[in-house]
């Protein structure tokens, strides 16, 4: 059984947690129109940044998280609070609401744009690169949402929330292709016995194992790196949008639920 601890609670719709390299949890809160700090103390801060923010990452004396709010990929510098804009459009074209977002090892920006949720039309993932190239790399994808590596930083997962399924591929970080593109498993099946959206975040664990928030489900369902399940872990609230490990172990698996508005920590 799993121990669940409630970090913060009163958040509107929090997104992208992440720890910083100072060791501080942060996660975005889409309508609340920000960024929020926990400490370990249990307060909470609040910074404005405008927009929607949502998918998060942090990484150098930066994070970086995808505004669909502005059509906009933004960053935030953790010491001087000031936020930038790094990407809004790819050409002469803007950003399609912007999602999720991953870095590779060699610094490359890979981002999830599944386009206006109330609209039926396809989505693309598309990558940054260092020397601020921009280009889509998969299209035609049905609400891409979450997407992360494998341990070996060749293999990339990319959520297809709609269609209730994982892909995996090889991610070639010099040409910047994505390759020998297949599913690697139907996230939702027979065993939940109900219609739910499908996943969300992902990340990978310490034990090498796929974490995937399933949103509408009420659960995080984890596979083995090859897409075999494993379990599910039951939450409180029914839409987990994200999830991210404690570097440090102490606080477990962290997980954004927006149905109750929760910053969750969970003892695996």
């Amino acid at each position: 059984m799993n121990t669940i601890r409630v970090l913060a609670s009163g958040l509107r719709f929090p997104e992208g947690p992440m720890f910083d390299h100072t060791g501080h949890l942060w996660c975005t809160e889409q309508e609340g129109e920000g960024l929020l700090c926990w400490s370990s103390d249990g307060a909470t801060r609040r910074i404005k940044t405008g927009g929607k923010p949502s998918g998060a990452v942090a990484r150098g004396n930066y994070i970086w998280f995808c505004d669909s709010g502005q059509q906009a990929i933004r960053r935030m510098a953790i010491e001087t609070k000031a936020v930038e804009t790094v990407i809004d459009r790819i050409g002469v074209d803007p950003l399609h609401w912007p999602n999720d977002l991953h870095f590779d090892q060699q610094g490359n920006l890979l981002f999830s744009c599944p386009g206006d949720p109330e609209a039926d039309e396809p989505g693309y993932v598309a990558v940054y690169t260092p020397k601020g190239a921009v280009e889509i790399i998969a299209e035609g994808l049905d609400y891409p949402n979450g997407l992360t590596l494998l341990p070996d930083n060749q293999t990339l997962l990319i959520g297809e929330t709609h269609q209730q399924r994982i892909w995996q591929g090889y991610w070639d970080a010099d040409s910047l292709s994505w390759e020998n593109i297949s599913v690697l498993t139907p996230v939702i099946e027979a065993p939940m016995g109900h219609d739910i959206p499908g996943p969300d975040g992902i990340k990978i664990g310490p034990d090498g194992n796929i974490y995937v928030a399933v949103y509408g489900s009420g659960i995080i369902r984890v596979f083995s790196p090859n897409g075999v399940f494993q379990k599910d872990i039951k939450l409180p609230g029914q839409n987990p949008s994200n999830c991210v490990f404690d570097p440090s172990g102490e606080l477990g698996l962290v997980v954004t639920e927006t149905e109750r508005g929760e910053l969750l920590s969970i003892s695996l």
